[in-house]
């Protein structure tokens, strides 16, 4: 058993708080950013790659994203991979750009991504519990070992609960910002 290390503890737990962003910032809120094609794969040299690794994705319009494609032949899978992706949008090809208009949303599809950005959250408290009982799991295994007193125990778990604590708000409130930004838009 690893022996307590409230450093650690604290980076794991902000390490779940990053996957959230990361997660959320994949969400679509009806402006346009690149963060949104971020998941997409595309087929290209009988291999799959991310879209970040065959082209350039900006947003030259707060309302539309451009793909600039580096290599011609893969406007095609780069295309098709977008389409297939199941984000809502319809790419424009032009022969050397992708375009893709963010269309609104609509009230139900922003309950959807209100929901989904829950579960995110949710899926970021969970993390933050896991590195919470394993803290928790090493101040008892530290006791029993004789490395640090009862006393030192509690205080302990005093801390690492309050740190939970306040991951688990930051958490919350990452994810309660990103649901207003979808419901509000």
């Amino acid at each position: 058993m690893a022996k307590y290390d409230k450093a650690d503890l604290e980076r794991r737990m902000k390490g779940a708080i990053e996957a959230l962003k990361h997660d959320l910032s994949g969400l679509r809120t009806g402006r346009a950013n690149t963060a949104l094609l971020d998941p997409i794969t595309v087929e290209v040299y009988g291999a799959q790659m991310p879209l970040n690794q065959v082209a350039t994705v900006s947003a030259p319009e707060p309302r539309l994203l451009s793909v600039q494609v580096w290599d011609k032949s893969n406007i095609g899978p780069v295309e098709k991979a977008i389409r297939s992706a199941g984000l809502g949008l319809n790419p424009i090809n032009d022969g050397n750009t992708i375009r893709l208009p963010i269309p609104d949303l609509t009230e139900e599809r922003r309950k959807e991504l209100a929901k989904l950005a829950h579960q995110y959250a949710e899926k970021a408290r969970v993390a933050i519990r896991n590195v919470r009982r394993d803290g928790m799991d090493a101040l008892k295994a530290d006791e029993n070992k004789k490395e640090i007193s009862e006393d030192d125990r509690k205080r302990g778990e005093t801390e690492v609960q309050k740190l939970t604590d306040d991951m688990i708000k930051a958490a919350d409130d990452v994810a309660a910002q990103k649901e207003k930004e979808i419901l509000t838009q």
